[in-house]
């Protein structure tokens, strides 16, 4: 397995999606659904390693990324301004590929799946409502919630499908790429809510949301390192794809 080859499979994955929640007006003012290839990369990971994939798994992981695909659409909504009209479509586009993945779902029968995606987008949507919360919480907590928000649909398929050993990982993986995101934003003066609500933690802790941030990022990618390297059930390709990740990140972040 090759670069090539890992590429090639997200790509199909992520046109199986698109399929499934074409419409021609909602692409018009909205663009295709926006889908993190990242998160395609690290759902695949079991498959790319070996792991048993049949139709059912496919059809799965397809639902899984039409998921991130709606909430994703209604993440991108202006947190002050939802009154134009390429906005209203987006929150319109968000609510038909949710109706999608409901009816796909349905016809599908997979009870189980059923039952998992509710309570990865419940739990999802309770770690997002907390930053409108006036409770304190400390970075651990505020970081929990992202590496939900980030991962938790994935690690609920993983779950289903006795792929549990690939969830340190991955969350470890998305809530870096998660952290860096946040991280160039702020640089950028595009402060999201939550990258408020960790500067105001970092603030009552005596810190600064520059040191927590880098720290927390440095932290982790050295703990994901070790725990690649050290994983024996990794195949050895796949292991190698995920530690150039990782230090494709490391490059970015000091570039």
């Amino acid at each position: 397995m090759n670069a090539t080859y890992i590429q090639n499979s997200i790509a199909q994955l992520k046109k199986e999606i698109f399929m499934d929640v074409r419409h021609r007006t909602l692409q018009k003012y909205t663009g295709t659904p926006v889908i993190d290839e990242n998160q395609l990369f690290y759902l695949l990971v079991p498959f790319l390693n070996g792991e048993e994939w049949q139709q059912e798994q496919r059809e799965a992981a397809i639902t899984v990324g039409i998921v991130y695909a709606a909430l994703s659409a209604h993440d991108h909504i202006k947190e002050l301004d939802a009154t134009s009209k390429e906005q209203q479509l987006t929150v319109l586009a968000g609510d038909f590929y949710s109706g999608r993945y409901y009816e796909i779902l349905a016809m599908s029968g997979n009870v189980a799946l059923i039952r998992k995606l509710s309570q990865g987008i419940v739990a999802r949507c309770e770690h997002q409502i907390k930053v409108y919360e006036a409770t304190k919480r400390s970075i651990e907590q505020w970081i929990a919630s992202m590496s939900t928000i980030e991962s938790g649909l994935i690690a609920k398929f993983f779950e289903l499908y006795s792929f549990e050993k690939y969830i340190p990982i991955v969350e470890k993986s998305l809530i870096i790429l998660r952290l860096e995101r946040e991280w160039v934003a702020y640089h950028r003066g595009q402060v999201s809510l939550m990258s408020k609500a960790l500067e105001e933690s970092a603030r009552y802790d005596g810190t600064t949301y520059y040191s927590v941030i880098q720290d927390k990022i440095v932290q982790l990618k050295k703990e994901l390192l070790q725990e690649i390297t050290e994983a024996s059930f990794l195949q050895g390709d796949v292991k190698q794809a995920l530690q150039a990740r990782v230090e494709a990140s490391i490059a970015s972040t000091n570039g």
